[in-house]
């Protein structure tokens, strides 16, 4: 069967959008904003920036001041930028830490002792996903600007001459720069209608994402919270059910990923805590209930799409959770699998948003692992509430009858509504005691 033009749009979409990353996505694009920068400059390998200055977007701070950089044991973005400037390969995007060795980074702490790296917010109006790296040696210097998504390179310079890009002012936050207009139903009939062979490639998500669950079970990362609810604590008082198995699987990919454990997760619209809420809850939920190979491709496909069409609305970074978006995602991919169908599935977004809107995204950190598990819980109590068509109504706070406005309500929040909470939320981080 041959694929119509939205269908190769669509997958063309969510394979821009659902990519790996290893590390938190924030510290990675500055660390890779870097590389772009050192690359540009032209004295690597021999040589090292004798001067780095970082200058970045208020969103980008946030989500990368108190996350743990892979295979470095080290948190917060000096360390990232080091080794991004000394080692980082552009061509790997956002797996460009993904192999780093103890010697490098020992490298990168001696760089920093010797090299003190500036990192300042961006001046001026720039757009909520900015990151701005400027380096030198001897005369020369160079500069790269990454803005809109996480990889996406908008500027490099040498010596002020433009080699690639140069509208930053163009940039927008939004998913993609080719945007394909989507809505539930939209999401739900491609989930449900393309040929199962076109959408196994998501099956990828499953297996990366579930890998970082299984590391975290075998070290200490984070606060620990997937060990607990696994039943590793002192108290198991949730017992060894399948929605406590839920909760540790995607609080304990969580944990490992936060911490910096040097694993990659399959992350979607830029965000890896939104591609383990998107993969984990389903595949937990389809492998225990016995899902077809089938059944578990399109719950995926349901799920990761209803993330990216969600994350359209709102954009890449706000003060707005992401496991709010990303949980319902997973609450659409569960409601499938239960043997609902578009109007249950509708139901369950509808019961997501007037749970959780509202939840503050106070910066990339190993407790995120506590936001997911409370967006995921409400996923499942979702998806149970919709298989009862127990709905909350239009009645009720910002829920409105029709699914996708329900949708703009939550986006138009997060997105506009909640500036000057971020403004407040930075302004708290920045300057604690």
């Amino acid at each position: 069967m041959s694929l119509t033009h939205q269908q190769q749009q669509i997958i063309a979409l969510i394979k821009r959008e659902v990519v790996p990353a290893v590390g938190c996505t924030e510290p990675i694009a500055v660390a890779l904003c870097a590389a772009v920068a050192a690359e540009a400059l032209g004295c690597r390998p021999e040589g090292q920036p004798e001067r780095v200055e970082v200058r970045l977007s208020a969103n980008i701070l946030k989500n990368a001041m108190g996350v743990g950089i892979p295979g470095t044991g080290m948190i917060g973005l000096p360390i990232a930028v080091a080794l991004g400037a000394l080692y980082g390969d552009s061509a790997r995007e956002l797996e460009l830490l993904g192999g780093v060795t103890p010697e490098q980074v020992e490298v990168g702490k001696r760089y920093l002792a010797e090299h003190p790296i500036s990192i300042s917010l961006a001046e001026g109006s720039v757009p909520k996903l900015y990151v701005e790296v400027e380096v030198w040696s001897g005369a020369d210097s160079a500069r790269a600007v990454i803005a809109g998504t996480h990889s996406g390179i908008a500027l490099v310079e040498r010596n002020g001459e433009l080699l690639q890009g140069g509208e930053v002012a163009a940039v927008h936050d939004e998913v993609a720069a080719e945007e394909v207009e989507l809505s539930l139903r939209s999401v739900y009939d491609f989930a449900m209608t393309t040929p199962l062979e076109e959408l196994e490639f998501i099956l990828e998500t499953e297996r990366m994402n579930m890998a970082a669950a299984e590391t975290s079970f075998s070290g200490s990362y984070g606060h620990g919270l997937g060990v607990m609810l696994r039943g590793g604590g002192q108290s198991n008082l949730m017992g060894n059910t399948l929605f406590s198995r839920i909760l540790a699987y995607t609080s304990g990919a969580c944990d490992a990923r936060m911490s910096g454990a040097a694993v990659p997760v399959m992350s979607n619209s830029g965000s890896g805590n939104q591609g383990i809420a998107a993969t984990v809850p389903v595949v937990v939920y389809g492998r225990e209930c016995g899902a077809s190979h089938e059944q578990m491709t399109r719950a995926l496909a349901l799920s990761h799409l209803a993330v990216i069409y969600i994350k359209q609305g709102l954009g890449r970074l706000s003060a707005l959770c992401g496991c709010v978006v990303a949980a319902t995602g997973s609450s659409c991919g569960i409601t499938y699998l239960m043997g609902g169908g578009y109007d249950e599935i509708s139901i369950a977004v509808k019961n997501m948003v007037a749970n959780l809107t509202g939840m503050i995204c106070d910066g990339a950190k190993p407790s995120c692992s506590l936001k997911l598990s409370s967006g995921v819980s409400t996923a499942v109590l979702s998806a149970m509430m919709a298989m009862e068509h127990r709905c909350t109504t239009s009645a009720e706070g910002i829920v409105d009858e029709d699914v996708d406005k329900t949708i703009r309500n939550l986006t138009d929040i997060g997105r506009d509504a909640m500036d000057e909470t971020d403004r407040m939320i930075l302004d708290i981080m920045t300057n604690k005691c």
